[in-house]
């Protein structure tokens, strides 16, 4: 696939975002292209991210299981599972494709251009563990576990400071919400401070329009992931 210079000055603004400079450009402009576009540009099988999408999902699993299995070096199986699961799982992928901004830099077919394919978490969780697969290809494991680790590393701070969060709050509690009250869990920033470099937010969790818990952290991630255990907590007081 020949990639012209409008494209290689694309690839170079997301080497920028994602903090990893690839030898091998054409590997990157792999792992961002959809099915859909190689189908319709009649493109060989290698030159879309579906298989590299499958090594990377295994190469991101490996990692974590590594990762978890020397934190929690007395934690069974069967908690060593439930905690790589909160780690990695597409909704994660996704809003970290999101935060990256992933979406404008793949190619995609027509059919799925038009249907908010750039949007759509799945196809956005896909091409993070492509692109997991392309810099694994490119420069080998210690290179992936660096990428993989650095996008991770909110939720694995969360891991070590209270192993709690190995369930995921937020989603433990819009479960809760709406089986009890039928509706979602929102949430506000209360307040942000600090200077940029030393930023902490608190956040209120809202249900029903009532304050059930709060949380403050270095980001507004962790703030609200505490927000939300604490009113885990209380549902849990009150059965």
């Amino acid at each position: 696939m020949t990639i012209d210079t409008k494209r290689k000055k694309e690839l170079r603004d997301l080497e920028k975002k994602i903090k990893y400079n690839f030898k091998n450009k054409e590997i990157l402009n792999v792992a961002l292209t959809h099915s859909s576009y190689a189908y319709e540009k009649n493109s060989k099988n290698n030159e879309q991210n579906e298989r590299l999408e499958f090594l990377g999902d295994v190469v991101l699993s490996l990692i974590v299981s590594d990762y978890i299995y020397h934190l929690y070096p007395k934690k069974p199986e069967g908690e060593l599972a439930k905690i790589r699961a909160s780690l990695v799982n597409k909704t994660i992928l996704a809003k970290i494709a999101k935060e990256m901004d992933i979406g404008q830099y793949l190619l995609l077919g027509k059919g799925e251009e038009l249907t908010g394919g750039r949007r759509r978490s799945s196809i956005l969780a896909n091409t993070i563990e492509a692109a997991i697969g392309a810099i694994y290809l490119d420069r080998g494991i210690k290179e992936a576990w660096k990428f993989v680790i650095s996008q991770l590393k909110g939720d694995i701070e969360l891991l070590e400071k209270d192993d709690r969060y190995s369930i995921d709050s937020k989603t433990l509690l819009q479960e809760i919400t709406q089986e009890t009250f039928k509706v979602l869990p929102e949430y506000k920033v209360v307040r942000i401070k600090g200077p940029d470099h030393r930023r902490s937010y608190e956040v209120d969790v809202l249900i029903n329009g009532k304050v059930s818990g709060f949380g403050a952290g270095r980001s507004k991630k962790e703030a609200e992931q505490k927000a939300a255990l604490m009113a885990i907590e209380k549902f849990e007081k009150k059965e």
